[in-house]
């Protein structure tokens, strides 16, 4: 069972909750990041983000956007970008020791991300452009991400002495109802990359779980092609993204990772309709394997604690276990 609560690295609610997979982040010993009074703090790639509240809780949105103004790669080239030498790869085994009876993730969704990454910086619709025009400060700046991650991955598996079970990245290629780019866009900007870095992580005996939001299920074909091991998150009310119609398509050639409904579902059945779901989700989607049940995506601040305690305590019971 995956996750969907915390940030990466700590590992508090999972451990109550009763979770497979344990996620190790290696620290942090590059340069000091900048902080700001209101909140809002740079990531290691200059982006700002700052917490922007809303009627439930609040979320760390881009401020700014540094690299929308480059119409050279020469500008590029000029900006600080980050270094894999800014982590300490030496800590890796010591925190995998911590969990000897568990699934071990590194990464996380934002690893490689060509599109949301570059637009964080760049924005949405440049991107979507320099996409269509093959725009090549646009194509530089994927290229470093690519070159950064697989750098930082690979050192991170080979630091670790093959304890690492999964590793997570992601790139939002779907909207609510369809693509976000052709498949033919797909094919020559990211497929390539995604296969290189699947390729490098198998290499090490771990397995990819690959964060996309929306409908993505056109590209999932390509996705196989690639060596991608787990789609996350199965999103059910994305166009043609039903659990139950990827299983039957799909089953035996991709692992499914989400379809906990978390966008409106899970906020408004009651528990008694959450644990009916969950086991229908185990007992289809997961017969003969090929799925980790987990939410959709992060659950929601408006969501009732007894759904989330429901969905967690309806797993735990099919395993002859019972969460306090």
């Amino acid at each position: 069972m995956g996750g969907g609560f915390s940030p990466i690295g700590d590992n508090t609610v999972p451990e109550r909750l009763g979770t497979d997979i344990r996620y190790i982040k290696l620290p942090y010993v590059g340069p000091p990041l900048q902080k700001f009074d209101d909140g809002s703090t740079v990531n290691i790639w200059g982006i700002r983000r700052r917490p922007m509240p809303n009627e439930y809780g609040e979320y760390a949105e881009p401020v700014g956007a540094p690299y929308a103004e480059w119409e050279t790669i020469e500008e590029a080239e000029n900006f600080n970008w980050p270094d894999p030498d800014w982590f300490d790869y030496s800590a890796a085994p010591a925190l995998c020791k911590k969990y000897p009876d568990m699934a071990i993730a590194v990464g996380e969704f934002n690893v490689q991300d060509f599109i949301n990454g570059v637009a964080n910086g760049r924005g949405v619709e440049r991107v979507l452009l320099d996409i269509a025009m093959g725009d090549p400060v646009y194509l530089y700046l994927v290229e470093k991400r690519h070159k950064f991650y697989t750098s930082y991955i690979e050192r991170t598996l080979e630091a670790a002495g093959g304890r690492i079970d999964l590793v997570l990245c992601g790139d939002d290629f779907g909207s609510q109802r369809g693509l976000l780019i052709s498949p033919a866009s797909f094919d020559k900007l990211f497929a390539p990359k995604k296969k290189e870095f699947f390729d490098m992580v198998h290499s090490y005996g771990a397995k990819v779980t690959h964060h996309c939001c929306g409908s993505s299920r056109a590209l999932i074909p390509r996705f196989i092609e690639c060596g991608m091991d787990s789609l996350q998150t199965i999103q059910p009310q994305a166009a043609g993204m039903n659990p139950y119609e990827l299983k039957a398509e799909f089953g035996g050639k991709i692992t499914l990772h989400g379809a906990v409904d978390v966008q409106g579902w899970l906020q408004s059945v009651t528990p008694e309709e959450v644990e009916k779901e969950v086991n229908r989700l185990m007992d289809v989607v997961g017969a003969g394997g090929g799925y980790i049940i987990a939410p959709s995506h992060q659950i929601q601040p408006d969501t009732p604690l007894e759904n989330v305690l429901a969905f967690y305590r309806t797993v735990a019971g099919r395993r002859g276990r019972k969460l306090d």
